[in-house]
């Protein structure tokens, strides 16, 4: 039986390997996705999926996630839960330092900047996005942290 002081250590291994599937599994969708122009994989939980690329705050370079979104009016709406992680997903953090992005839907690239939802759109959206996915409202739970639902806003033309 472990003592108390190995549980941290348990739970932070746990967590480790918990967000290290969700990048591998992330980065193996997108991939198919990719490949297939989102013929394969282009729902998950009965959610449609994107591509989202940031710029790496720290390395410069293009990364892309994989994430389910919704739409609000003309804006694509995705949620930076990582699972009810501690730690908020690096798309996020990039997207923090340089919002301008860019997603890909099906075959179709399109340029977007992201912003924070608004305390109202907040209040608005998030009843919608544990209706969609209850999974959000657990992993609300599972962290202090506030989950962000970040607007994707495609560009003008």
């Amino acid at each position: 039986m472990p003592q108390d002081e190995d549980v941290p250590a348990m739970t932070t291994i746990r967590e480790w390997l918990r967000r290290f599937l969700i990048r591998a599994v992330s980065r193996a969708h997108g991939r198919a996705y990719r490949s297939s122009r989102g013929r394969l994989l282009g729902r998950v939980a009965g959610m449609p999926v994107l591509l989202l690329t940031t710029t790496g705050r720290r390395s410069g370079r293009a990364r892309t996630a994989t994430l389910t979104f919704f739409r609000d009016g003309r804006d694509l709406v995705v949620i930076g839960s990582f699972g009810g992680s501690d730690e908020p997903p690096a798309w996020w953090l990039n997207l923090q330092r340089d919002p301008r992005a860019s997603v890909l839907m099906g075959g179709r690239s399109t340029r977007v900047t992201a912003r924070t939802a608004s305390a109202e759109e907040y209040e608005r959206l998030w009843p919608h996005v544990t209706e969609t996915h209850p999974g959000y409202a657990r992993y609300q739970r599972r962290t202090a942290r506030p989950i962000p639902i970040v607007l994707l806003t495609p560009e003008q033309g």
